[in-house]
């Protein structure tokens, strides 16, 4: 038993958002298994080109179905007040919070790696304001806390500043505003320009044509596979020899019950 799970995300990504929702939810149980997982930040235009794919919402009949479909997906994991920001297409150009994330991922510990994707994730999916530009970045990392982003969050201005040694929400912190300008300056560098290219690279080999992305290796067979979206953690269990409880059809009148 155990195994490595690489996640390949992008803030552009609704169901990247959802993904790394599950993660949080399930990472601690997961190293109990002895499954570590890691998250590379990608680029998805880049991987849809290079796949030759193309956005989900371009055809009529997927995006009404997308609709109900992320609706259900969001519910399930409990994220509320979240929705499009406006031309996905425009907001979707994320190369400068992920290359951030690259940056945070090398100087930081985990937690204020994961912290920094909940908050960039809540600021582009429920404030409307994708972190895309250094000005919209910087007030991005600045707003937020070591505390995981409120649904009421949706109803805070994105411009107003937090009180002075506070996030949004009234957390501490995540960053100090030097912290903030460095990880500003090192996401337009030509380090950490290379660091994004080099990661959605490595997905386009292992098979990539989306996001969520997942390459997932057994330790124990020394197999690995890959797996496409929000909704394939069973069968990344059984690759992984986890134990897991499946979806089960009660009978009426018996207890109602979320698996």
């Amino acid at each position: 038993m155990g195994g490595h799970i690489d996640l390949y995300i992008d803030l552009a990504s609704l169901y990247s958002y959802i993904a790394l929702v599950q993660v949080l939810k399930t990472r601690d149980l997961l190293k109990q298994h002895s499954v570590e997982i890691e998250i590379h930040p990608v680029l998805l235009g880049a991987i849809n080109a290079g796949s030759g794919n193309k956005p989900p919402w371009i055809l009529p009949a997927k995006a009404a179905h997308s609709a109900h479909d992320s609706r259900r997906s969001l519910h399930a994991v409990g994220l509320h007040s979240v929705s499009a920001p406006g031309d996905l297409f425009e907001a979707g150009k994320t190369q400068l919070p992920l290359r951030a994330l690259h940056f945070i991922k090398t100087r930081y510990p985990a937690a204020v790696y994961l912290a920094a994707w909940r908050h960039l994730f809540h600021a582009f999916w429920t404030l409307h304001r994708p972190p895309n530009t250094a000005a919209l970045l910087r007030e991005a990392l600045s707003a937020a806390s070591a505390s995981a982003p409120a649904a009421d969050f949706a109803n805070v201005s994105g411009g107003k500043a937090a009180a002075e040694g506070e996030g949004r929400g009234g957390g501490k912190r995540l960053f100090a505003a030097p912290e903030v300008d460095a990880i500003v300056d090192a996401a337009g560098s030509a380090e950490y320009k290379d660091a994004l290219r080099r990661t959605t690279e490595t997905a386009l080999k292992r098979g990539a044509f989306g996001a969520p992305w997942l390459w997932v290796t057994n330790s124990e067979t020394r197999q690995s596979e890959p797996f496409f979206g929000s909704d394939r953690w069973h069968h990344v269990y059984e690759f992984l020899g986890l134990p897991y409880q499946e979806v089960a059809l009660l009978a009426p009148g018996a207890e109602k019950s979320k698996i």
